[in-house]
C-alpha cells in the first residue's frame, strides 16, 4: 500500500494524532497477534511438560516463527474462514508444519483473545501509572512553590474568602492521588484467565490428561509463563466482563478528575491569573492575534468527556453477557478497550505538559483581591459585632445592608495591608 492510501480512509485521531507511540503499540495488530503466538507457545510448552507427546522440534519450530507474522496470508485467511483465531492458527501453521498439529491444541478461541486482552490492560496500566507519577510530581512542585501565594477563594464561581494558590493545586493534587490508588490498585487486582476450555470447565483437557487433575498444574504453569501471579478461580469461556468495568471506570474517574482540573485552569485563564504554556510561534486564533486559548487544557477536557462517555460500553457489555458467553461482547470491546487506554495515555501526556508549565500572575490575583476586600471585611465585621454581644442574623443583615454603601468608594480603597492567612 502507498504512503497516501492512508489519507483516502479514516485513521483515528487518538493514534494519528494523539497517544503515545507506546500506548498505540500496545493494542496494536503487532503486538496482538504476537501475543497469541506466545499463548500457544505456552501452552505447547507446558503440555509438553505433563506428559502429552509433544517434541523439542516442534516447539523450537513455534518459537523461532513467533514474530514474523504474514498478515497479509492472515487477512485472506480470515476472509475465507470468518473466524480471526482460526485464520491466525493456519497462518501460523503455515510456517511451522512440524508444529501444526499441536499448535491450539485443546484451547478455544477465548485462550488467546481473552488472555491477550489482559495482557494489554496490565501493560497498559504500567504505561499509565508512570505518567500520572509524572502529573503529581509536576503539581506537587507547582503547589510547594505557590503555598504562600493568596488568592481569591470561589464558590459558586462568585468570589469567597481566600485561599492560596498552592492550596488550590492541593484539591487537584489530591484527586490525583486518589486515581494513583485505584489505577495501581485496578493494574494489580487484574488475574489471567488460563487455560479453561470452552466453557470454564476445563473438559477438553480432562481428556487430554485422561481425567488427571494435572489440567489445574497446567493451568498454573501457563498463567506463571504468561507473568501473572493468579488466574481467575471461574470463568465462562471468557473471563467476567466485570473485569472490564472495573478497569475502565477507573480510567473514568481520573477524566473526571483531568476534566474538573483543567476547567479549573480555564477559569483561571479567563481572569489571566493563571495560564498554561504558550509557545513562542503558537496562534491563539486565527482571527484574533491578541488571544492566548488554552487549547491544551480544552484538548483535555474534550477527551475526558469522551473517556467518561466510553464507560458506559463495558456496563452495558457484563450486563447482556448470556449464561457461558455470547459473542456481541466482542466488536464492542475491540473499540471501547483500547480507546480508553488511548485516550487516558493522551490526557496524561497532554496535563504533564500543563503542569510542567503553569504561569501565575501574581499583580492579577492582587488586584483582584483588591477589588474584593471591602466585601470580604463583611464576615469580620460580623464576627466582630457578635463578639461585643450582638446577634448574628441582626448583624448580618445590617453587614447586607452596609455593603452597597461601599460600592462608590472602591476605587479608592486600594490600601496596602499585610494579609494574614
Amino acid at each position: 500500500m502507498e504512503a497516501a492510501d492512508e489519507f483516502v480512509k479514516y485513521r483515528s485521531p487518538l493514534v494519528s494524532r494523539y497517544a503515545s507511540k507506546e500506548m498505540a503499540y500496545n493494542f496494536s495488530d503487532r503486538k496482538k497477534f504476537t501475543t497469541w503466538r506466545k499463548l500457544w507457545i505456552y501452552l505447547a510448552k507446558a503440555e509438553k511438560a505433563l506428559g502429552l507427546p509433544i517434541t523439542d522440534a516442534q516447539i523450537l519450530e513455534l518459537e523461532s516463527h513467533a514474530e514474523d507474522i504474514d498478515f497479509a496470508m492472515a487477512a485472506e485467511e480470515e476472509r475465507k474462514l470468518r473466524h480471526d483465531v482460526m485464520a491466525h492458527v493456519h497462518t501460523f501453521a503455515h510456517c511451522c508444519p512440524t508444529a501444526a498439529p499441536i499448535i491450539h491444541l485443546g484451547a478455544t478461541s477465548c485462550y488467546v483473545g481473552d488472555n491477550t486482552d489482559l495482557i494489554m490492560l496490565r501493560d497498559g496500566f504500567d504505561i499509565l501509572l508512570p505518567k500520572l507519577a509524572r502529573v503529581i510530581d509536576r503539581l506537587a512542585n507547582f503547589a510547594e512553590k505557590y503555598a504562600d501565594l493568596p488568592t481569591l477563594g470561589f464558590t459558586h464561581y462568585q468570589p469567597a474568602q481566600l485561599t492560596t494558590v498552592g492550596k488550590r493545586a492541593c484539591l487537584w493534587l489530591q484527586d490525583l492521588a486518589m486515581d494513583m490508588r485505584n489505577l495501581q490498585r485496578a493494574r494489580d487486582d487484574l488475574r489471567f484467565r488460563g487455560v479453561k476450555g470452552t466453557t470454564g470447565t476445563q473438559a477438553s483437557f480432562l481428556q487430554l490428561f485422561q481425567g488427571t487433575m494435572i489440567r489445574c498444574e497446567l493451568d498454573r504453569m501457563v498463567t506463571e509463563m504468561a507473568g501473572f501471579k493468579k488466574a481467575y478461580l471461574v470463568t465462562g469461556q471468557t473471563y467476567s466482563r466485570k473485569v472490564d468495568i472495573d478497569s475502565l471506570s477507573n480510567l473514568a474517574s481520573l477524566g473526571a478528575t483531568v476534566h474538573k482540573i483543567c476547567t479549573d485552569i480555564r477559569l483561571l485563564a479567563n481572569l489571566k491569573e493563571i495560564e498554561e504554556p504558550f509557545e513562542k510561534e503558537q496562534i491563539g486564533s486565527s482571527a484574533m492575534p491578541y488571544k492566548r486559548n488554552p487549547m491544551r487544557a480544552e484538548r483535555c477536557c474534550s477527551l475526558a468527556r469522551h473517556l467518561v462517555a466510553l464507560l458506559s460500553d463495558p456496563l452495558q457489555t457484563a450486563s447482556v453477557q448470556w449464561l457461558e458467553r455470547t459473542l456481541d461482547d466482542s466488536a464492542n470491546r475491540r473499540i471501547s478497550l483500547p480507546e480508553s487506554f488511548l485516550t487516558a495515555d493522551i490526557i496524561l501526556s497532554t496535563l504533564q505538559n500543563i503542569t510542567e508549565g503553569l504561569v501565575v500572575y501574581p499583580k492579577v490575583i492582587e488586584r483582584h483581591i483588591r477589588h474584593e476586600l471591602p466585601f470580604m471585611a463583611t464576615e469580620n465585621i460580623i464576627m466582630a459585632m457578635v463578639k461585643a454581644g450582638g446577634n448574628r442574623q441582626v448583624a448580618r443583615f445590617l453587614s447586607e445592608e452596609v455593603r452597597p454603601l461601599l460600592e462608590p468608594y472602591k476605587a479608592k480603597m486600594d490600601v496596602k495591608i499585610e494579609l494574614e492567612l
